[in-house]
């Protein structure tokens, strides 16, 4: 039987929260280097081909068939959010992100054999309360492997990005940031997206119900 949110019929112009984890629940993720060829790899797929590079056509059209918008990397999982253009890119995307670091993570441990936990789990965010909460959560989960908050936007995930520390070409938070206001998060005391994701009390997974890593 199919994994819960492992197989989809994917709609364009829709956000997806896309996640896996490491077989067994092992670590994907061994030190600093994994981290940042995992973060390469992306990069290469999504920023567009430079005026005298050659790549395959899937791999030009990558760039503008889906957006990034927000992303954690953990020890052992990822956590994407990600907003389709094309309905045949997540797939691609995916088994080209997870195949080229499965190569360097084999021949850099000496191992064989697969790392993540099957296919990748991806679940439709069908509201923009879910949205925007669903980027707190993800940026929020580092502190459960104990990141101080203060040091969350130097941490490899995309609050940096979000919070206008860090601009990166092929992460696109802005359409978010757009729909960011107080008739979503009705709190006065929230009047930017850090004080939402640093000072907003209420808990952002209780209205993620069935959008949570399995």
């Amino acid at each position: 039987m199919p994994s819960k949110n492992s197989v989809k019929i994917y709609a364009e112009s829709s956000y997806y929260h896309v996640y896996n984890r490491g077989v067994e629940g092992r670590n994907i993720f061994g030190d600093h280097q994994d981290y940042r060829v995992f973060l390469s790899f992306i990069k290469r797929y999504l920023l567009p081909p430079t005026l005298n590079e050659v790549r395959p056509r899937w791999k030009q059209d990558l760039a503008y068939s889906l957006e990034l918008k927000c992303y954690t990397l953990m020890p052992n999982h990822f956590h994407f959010l990600i907003r389709l253009i094309n309905k045949n890119a997540l797939t691609i995307f995916m088994r080209a992100l997870m195949d080229s670091y499965v190569k360097f993570f084999n021949k850099k441990y000496k191992r064989e054999g697969g790392l993540f936990q099957g296919k990748f789990k991806a679940v439709l965010v069908e509201n923009d309360i879910y949205l925007l909460h669903l980027t707190r959560y993800i940026h929020l989960n580092p502190l459960k492997i104990g990141i101080p908050l203060k040091m969350l936007e130097d941490y490899y995930c995309s609050y940096g990005e979000f919070i206008g520390k860090r601009n990166t070409e092929w992460i696109k938070p802005k359409e978010i940031l757009d729909n960011f206001g107080s008739s979503l998060v009705k709190k006065d005391s929230v009047t930017s997206y850090r004080d939402f994701v640093e000072k907003y009390e209420d808990d952002s997974e209780n209205l993620l119900d069935g959008l949570m890593l399995e």
